[in-house]
């Protein structure tokens, strides 16, 4: 998997997003990593970590499509083979071409147990989502608006990069995402993350450490933030 052992993907797993972008920058050696989402996102399940090479597609559905119902169908059993195919840890990531006007909420209790069936972690988009009592457990999904109704929705385009929160995705990209956002893991830094993380939280706890002790004043920050600045990125 990447050169990642079974534990590191655990723990990959175990840390929010923002964790990733850090971590990132401890690898790089600098900041001014930017492959992330813009804005806020809405969160089927806040405690939802999803991550996998990204299957990608678009959508509409404000309109119905002006193609004959045969090729609307056959492009749909395209996108669940595109789903279903790859092998690894998979989410989707689907660009909702109608923007801040999108009404078709793709992601409900059908398409996430499909997916999840299908074996991907989760479903990142610009769109629509609703069932919020009813989606598949397990699968989170992060969304750009609520809603009821499914519209005209009907698959446009399948395995392009997509582009959602401002933040453009190829297909196979290593994504990890969660209520705060979503990024695009660097190519090449996957396997170094387990180890930057690990460096990371170990210098995060001279600072946090010092601040939860019963004798925290400002010397003791003095000295605390001294250590941690000449160890952090």
């Amino acid at each position: 998997m990447a050169d990642l052992t079974d534990d590191d993907f655990a723990l990959l797993r175990g840390v929010d997003t923002p964790t990733i972008c850090n971590a990132i920058e401890v690898i790089d050696g600098r900041r001014g990593f930017d492959r992330f989402t813009r804005g806020t996102l809405l969160a089927s399940d806040p405690q939802g970590v999803m991550l996998g090479r990204a299957r990608t597609a678009r959508i509409r559905a404000v309109a119905p499509p002006d193609e004959p119902p045969e090729e609307v169908r056959a492009r749909r059993m395209d996108y669940y083979c595109h789903m279903a195919s790859g092998s690894g840890p998979r989410l989707a990531v689907i660009e909702d071409m109608d923007g801040a006007a999108a009404i078709g909420a793709f992601w409900g209790e059908v398409n996430t147990t499909i997916h999840k069936g299908f074996g991907l972690s989760g479903a990142l988009t610009n769109g629509v989502m609703r069932d919020l009592g009813d989606m598949a457990p397990d699968f989170p999904v992060l969304a750009g608006s609520l809603g009821p109704s499914h519209g005209f929705v009907h698959v446009t385009e399948i395995a392009v990069p997509v582009t959602v929160f401002g933040l453009t995705v190829a297909p196979d990209d290593w994504v990890h995402a969660d209520r705060h956002g979503a990024v695009v893991i660097p190519p090449g830094h996957l396997a170094e993350l387990p180890a930057a993380i690990r460096k990371m939280q170990a210098t995060e706890q001279i600072i946090l450490s010092a601040a939860r002790a019963h004798s925290f004043d400002f010397a003791s920050f003095e000295t605390a933030w001294a250590a941690f600045e000449n160890a952090r990125t």
